[in-house]
């Protein structure tokens, strides 16, 4: 069982690869090594921000950057040398179903860039094809046993897609499923995953609307002695407004320690800076200025949190 981790968190995800590449970059792969060198560039600029963040009050020992190994690895050196909290993705990059990035080389990896955390990224559904979850299980009871046994922390970002026949029963829309089944469906996995002997010592959740949602999950990532496991909220990608109320939603809730939220604060600054309207040092500042508004929501929180 996970020692747990539940003291603040305030986490700076840019560890997107398809997405980012795609999205951002209109590239596809595989990258030629300029191409490489200009994402990683953008992502030291993200750092840039964080790093301005920090400098403008956040708390050193509440600060995290994650970011992935393949344009980040220098990034992570560099926090890790400032005594920032380092996040490492381990995860193949825009895969439904769970991988190693670097398959059976994972421990290797983690060894040499000696993050605080290890992270995944997974989507899974508890009613969905029991052969997927099995298998992903499995890799993921391997991973929790190896990072506990290397005195690592562990990071688990749970995605609840939803399968076609849920979509159906609330009428078709994600907004719907959100609401009437999704937190019902993360408890569930909660469940399963900590049965299967996969044991996070933070959760990473996409957002809830009701604080006794954010109440249910806590109380089942905390059952049977885990008394110290902390919850995180990620952003999703949504606007301000929705992150801003999935983290004012979460922030009383105790259990609830922090977030991640990557796109949301990063996205329109980077995008504007590769097109030549704002500078770096704006861009950074606007970053930095995102992630202090996010931070802010849990110092404002009761003091359960602080």
């Amino acid at each position: 069982m996970s020692n747990g981790y539940d003291r603040p968190l305030y986490v700076l995800p840019f560890d997107h690869r398809s997405s980012y590449v795609k999205g951002l970059f209109h590239r596809r792969r595989p990258l030629t090594a300029e191409q490489v060198a200009e994402v990683a560039t953008s992502k030291r600029l993200i750092y840039e921000g964080f790093k301005k963040a920090v400098a403008d009050g956040i708390r050193l020992d509440r600060a995290a950057i994650l970011v992935d190994e393949e344009f980040g690895e220098a990034i992570l050196r560099d926090a890790a040398s400032r005594g920032y909290i380092t996040c490492v993705s381990i995860e193949k990059s825009g895969q439904e179903e769970f991988e190693f990035e670097y398959g059976e080389d994972f421990a290797r990896h983690l060894e040499e860039l000696n993050p605080t955390f290890g992270k995944v990224l997974v989507r899974y559904n508890p009613e969905g094809d029991a052969g997927l979850n099995e298998r992903q299980a499995g890799r993921l009871r391997r991973l929790s046993k190896h990072l506990a046994e290397t005195g690592r922390l562990f990071m688990f970002e749970l995605l609840v897609p939803p399968e076609k026949a849920q979509l159906e029963r609330v009428g078709g829309g994600q907004a719907a499923y959100d609401r009437e089944l999704r937190p019902r469906l993360t408890v569930e996995t909660i469940r399963a995953l900590q049965e299967a002997g996969v044991e996070p010592d933070v959760w990473k959740i996409e957002g809830l609307g009701l604080r006794e949602d954010c109440e249910k999950v806590v109380e089942m990532v905390r059952r049977d002695g885990r008394t110290k496991v902390g919850c995180i909220v990620l952003g999703r990608g949504s606007d301000e407004q929705d992150v801003l109320r999935w983290l004012r939603t979460a922030a009383g809730v105790p259990g609830f320690i922090g977030f991640a939220v990557g796109r949301t604060t990063w996205w329109d600054a980077i995008a504007a800076w590769r097109g030549k309207e704002i500078s770096s040092e704006e861009a950074a500042a606007q970053i930095a200025g995102r992630f202090r508004e996010w931070a802010g929501v849990f110092e404002r929180a009761p003091a359960v949190n602080q």
